[in-house]
């Protein structure tokens, strides 16, 4: 008798992750299904970003595994995007904003084949579902701190994948740039795309995301972000943060009392 043999859209089975002999997660068991926004929320040096780094083989696992719609990473990479933190690009490349979105394109193309017609008019697309079509053509360098991230998230939307992973998105972005990229992200889940968030900010993840994990190197909690986003499991997450309690505790009761 043959058993079907549930293939969650990404999984995370007995997952540790080490800098040196330094432990940054540990033993992180975790299944995420799609549609949906997902965020990954904890305290500084909680190793969320080292969660999403793990999962596109950015760092070396020490234990454990991790499959994505069922298959190790190498047999799914184009149906995959990323987002990385801004800090960690070099702005100072001469290169335009829709050259950035074009690399996007390259995953699907192969090493042989260069982008041609259709892969510039799908870059100037994506440029314009961020709101930045009018500037195509300006050096990565000159545009403000939210240009670069939609640019980035542009470029992941070129890649027309099924699975996107954005590390702080939000982090020292302005304003209309934080609506205009959860408006793009609000319309991957629509087109049935799950999408995993890195993010600080947890008076915006009651209101930005369907499901949520806690995470302190090891797995607090997991689930819809309005059972997961609890005092308690607060309290367990960001323990010898005082001042973050304080006000995560008063975010807490202000969702609370929002009809």
């Amino acid at each position: 008798m043959s058993h079907d043999v549930k293939c969650h859209d990404l999984e995370f089975h007995d997952v540790t992750v080490a800098y040196g002999r330094r432990p940054v997660l540990w033993n992180i068991d975790l299944s995420i299904d799609g549609p949906g926004l997902f965020g990954v929320i904890g305290p500084n040096g909680a190793g969320k970003s080292t969660l999403v780094k793990a999962a596109l083989g950015l760092v070396p696992l020490v234990g454990g595994h991790i499959r994505l719609f069922g298959r190790p990473l190498e047999q799914v990479r184009p149906r995959i995007g990323y987002v990385p933190q801004r800090e960690t690009v070099d702005w100072d490349f001469p290169v335009s904003a829709v050259e950035v979105v074009l690399m996007g394109t390259y995953a699907r193309l192969g090493w042989f084949r260069r982008p041609g017609a259709a892969q510039r008019t799908l870059a100037r697309e994506c440029l314009d579902r961020v709101g930045l079509g009018e500037i195509a053509d300006r050096q990565i360098g000159r545009l403000s701190g939210g240009q670069q991230q939609r640019v980035f998230l542009a470029r992941a939307l070129a890649q027309q994948a099924d699975l996107y992973f954005l590390d702080e998105p939000m982090a020292g972005v302005d304003a209309r740039s934080q609506d205009q990229i959860f408006r793009v992200l609000s319309e991957l889940r629509a087109d049935g795309k799950l999408v995993v968030v890195v993010h600080h900010d947890l008076r915006t993840a009651g209101e930005w995301f369907d499901s949520v994990a806690l995470i302190d190197m090891r797995l607090v909690a997991a689930g819809p972000t309005a059972t997961v986003l609890t005092q308690v499991n607060l309290r367990r997450t960001y323990a010898g943060h005082l001042d973050v309690l304080d006000e995560l505790g008063r975010a807490v009761e202000q969702r609370g009392r929002t009809p």
